[in-house]
């Protein structure tokens, strides 16, 4: 049995692009936040999701008036967060942290979670690990 080349190249081309789809799906940082806008805030976690490709961590924020502001919090993988010591136990629904980090562009309650800070004082990279975010590489305390 003989196969054309053509069809071959072509099948090789399709699988090509079908394995390069899930790169796409996934951003840097700089698409979606900006450096020039760090946010610091405390607020109480409301849920945790562990999902991928990146975990997110939702707060009320108090304001002064007395408002809850409703904010979500990106975060690295699962996996990375699993090894710099996280676990599904760490944030609890009612925890009150510290959050550090970036807001996103479009300016909705969104920021790219860069350090946490737990009640008995220690600090948690969240960051992301792109080349484009600021601080990526700042020493856990």
């Amino acid at each position: 049995m003989r196969t054309r080349p053509a069809l071959m190249i072509a099948a090789v081309g399709v699988l090509l692009i079908l394995a390069t789809v899930p790169a796409w799906a996934h951003h840097a940082f700089a698409a979606e936040f900006d450096a020039k806008q760090p946010v610091k805030f405390k607020g109480v976690v409301t849920r945790m999701e562990w999902t991928n490709p990146h975990v997110w961590i939702h707060v009320d924020v108090k304001q002064p008036d007395g408002t809850v502001e409703k904010w979500s919090i990106e975060a690295g993988t699962p996996n990375v967060l699993f090894r710099r010591g996280f676990t599904k136990q760490s944030l609890l629904p009612g925890t009150e942290i510290v959050v550090d980090g970036y807001r996103s562009k479009d300016g909705s309650r969104r920021a790219n979670g860069r350090d946490l800070t737990l009640p008995d004082g220690r600090t948690l990279f969240l960051g992301s690990s792109g080349p484009d975010a600021p601080d990526t590489e700042k020493p856990q305390q």
